[in-house]
This record gives C-alpha cells, sequence and structure tokens, in this order.
C-alpha cells in the first residue's frame, strides 16, 4: 500500500506543473507566450523619440559649468529652457545635427533682458548669456558702461554681495570653469561662522531702457571693458554675460571662445526660465554625504529680470 501511495520526485513534479499549466477549452494545456521583442524595441523607440522631442521643441534641462553669469547663475545650478518663446531654428533638436539653415519658424526676437541660450557659430556647444542689444541698436561699451543709441545704460552704485556655500568645491571632470577661485577674484572667498565658504562679490545693478533690471558683477578694469562703437546687424543680437570681466561673449572674437560679435537669431536656442535645483560638488558615494550635494534655497528661482515700475 505504501508503494503506492509513494511518488518519485519526477512524478510530482510533473503533477504540479501539468496543474499549474494553463488549460484550453478542450482541456489541453498550452506553454505561456515569450516576450514580444520586437514590440519592446517599438515601444522604447517612440518613448526616446517622445523625449527627444520634447527636449528639441518645449523644454530641456541646462546644467552651469562656469561663471560667467554670476552673480545670478551659480557652478551648479540646473536650468529649464523652453525652446519655443523665440521660435525654431537649426539648432532647437538636440544634439545640433542640422546644418545651418537661415530663418526661424514662428520666429520673433527676444526682449532686452531676457536670459538665452545660444550656440557659438561653428560650434555644438551652448553658452547661457543676456540679450543686450537688439537689431538696428548703436551699441558701445565704455569702460565698463554699455552706451545703447547713445545713451549709457543705468548702473548703480558699487555694493557688495554675499553668495553662501559657493567657492570651495573643485568641479569634477569634465566641467570646466572655476568657483569663485582666490586667484580670479582678490579676497573674495571666505568663511562664514557655520564654517561654511562665503563668495563676497562686488555688485553694479545695471538697467536697461525697457526698464528690466539685474546684478552684474564689476572686478575692475579689463579688456571686455571697452568695446567699439557698432550697429547690430538685421536678425542679430547682441549678448553679454552678467559675470562682465569673466564672460566670453560678443564683445569677444570666436578665437578665443567668444562669440564674435552680433549673433545670428537663428543661433538662439531657447530662454532659460528658473532654476529647478543646485549642487554643490560636495558629497561622495557615502549616503550620508549626499545632503552636501545641493545648495538649499535654490529651487523655483526665477530667471526672469526684474522691471522698473
Amino acid at each position: 500500500m505504501s508503494e503506492e501511495l509513494a511518488l518519485s520526485a519526477d512524478e510530482t513534479k510533473a503533477r504540479v506543473d501539468a496543474g499549474n499549466a494553463p488549460a484550453t477549452p478542450g482541456g489541453k494545456q498550452t506553454k505561456k507566450p515569450g516576450t514580444d521583442w520586437a514590440s519592446e524595441i517599438r515601444g522604447i523607440f517612440w518613448l526616446i523619440l517622445a523625449v527627444l522631442g520634447f527636449h528639441s521643441f518645449i523644454a530641456k534641462p541646462f546644467y552651469i559649468p562656469s561663471e560667467s553669469m554670476l552673480p545670478g547663475l551659480l557652478v551648479g545650478d540646473q536650468l529649464v529652457v523652453s525652446k519655443f518663446p523665440y521660435g525654431f531654428s537649426f539648432v532647437s533638436p538636440t544634439f545640433h545635427l542640422l546644418p545651418f539653415i537661415p530663418g526661424r519658424l514662428f520666429g520673433h526676437l527676444p526682449e532686452r533682458g531676457d536670459v538665452v541660450i545660444v550656440t557659438p557659430p561653428g560650434t555644438k556647444t551652448d553658452y547661457i548669456k543676456r540679450l543686450i542689444g537688439l537689431p538696428g541698436d548703436r551699441l558701445e561699451v565704455r569702460d565698463g558702461t554699455v552706451i545703447l543709441n547713445g545713451v549709457p545704460v543705468k548702473r548703480g552704485p558699487l555694493h557688495y554681495v554675499d553668495i553662501r556655500n559657493y567657492g570651495n568645491a573643485p568641479l569634477p571632470a569634465p566641467e570646466t570653469g572655476v568657483t569663485c577661485d582666490p586667484s580670479q577674484y582678490d579676497d573674495a572667498l571666505g568663511t562664514a561662522p557655520d564654517g561654511k565658504s562665503v563668495c563676497r562679490l562686488p555688485i553694479v545693478t545695471e538697467t536697461l531702457p525697457n526698464g528690466r533690471h539685474y546684478d552684474t558683477v564689476d572686478l575692475g578694469t579689463y579688456p571686455g571693458d571697452n568695446y567699439p562703437a557698432i550697429t547690430i546687424p538685421a536678425k542679430h543680437v547682441f549678448l553679454m554675460g552678467d559675470n562682465r570681466d569673466r564672460s566670453a561673449d560678443s564683445r569677444f572674437p570666436l578665437s578665443e571662445q567668444g562669440l564674435g560679435g552680433p549673433v545670428p537669431w537663428e543661433y538662439l536656442g531657447g530662454r532659460a526660465e528658473f532654476i529647478t535645483f543646485s549642487k554643490t560638488g560636495l558629497g561622495s558615494w557615502n549616503p550620508l554625504t549626499w545632503g552636501q550635494s545641493f545648495r538649499g534655497g535654490r529651487a523655483g528661482t526665477s530667471l526672469h529680470a526684474s522691471r522698473s515700475t
């Protein structure tokens, strides 16, 4: 009797497998369907295409790797850049794969004071600068003062601003730039009572003819403080960094990593909108140090210049 009740291991496994297998209406067992790899690949393809399309024509993230837009933008800030405010051009698609194509689709010019993304002619690298001059403007820089159509742009008194939690974090490769390097900013780097770094910068508030104003860094006398008078050609714009003495922009030739003068509007890639978060460059793989990797108080900061009433 015990021998009849006893089942071998193979018989037990066979009966379990048979019980788990799905049955057809006729009582026959069927196999589970396999993975449809073609459908999976198609789904991934359409997902990637949707992301690239969103980045190319709606908005994309942008990381600040340099100090050319101090004091408003710090190294490590992550931004949202909208791609549609000025229409679309050959630099709009992600990765800049298209050759130069004249004109813009649904194009219109930025407003003075906008913070824009620009691709220097002949490169595939995005810069971030502020728009100062529009087509037809007569522009000159004299002793650090921008002169638009014969009228000096209003400059407020020199004052100092302390940027906390900034200045002592080396940049990871392959990023470039400095973080309040004492060799670039004399006596600017200090330490707050709580032990965190402070970058103390000399600031001048600049107000454009349309009433939009923003802070610029004025370190003294530098080559970019003087730029000969020019008339900005049609469908060109003149761009400058807020960190006036540490910015390669329209005042400098392409050979010096500048923008080579007024930039054709086709090279504008979008408008900077707001900061999503900011990284300090501190911390490591250790989860206990992750709190040092982010700066508080930066998320949600608008990048639209204020306007005087």
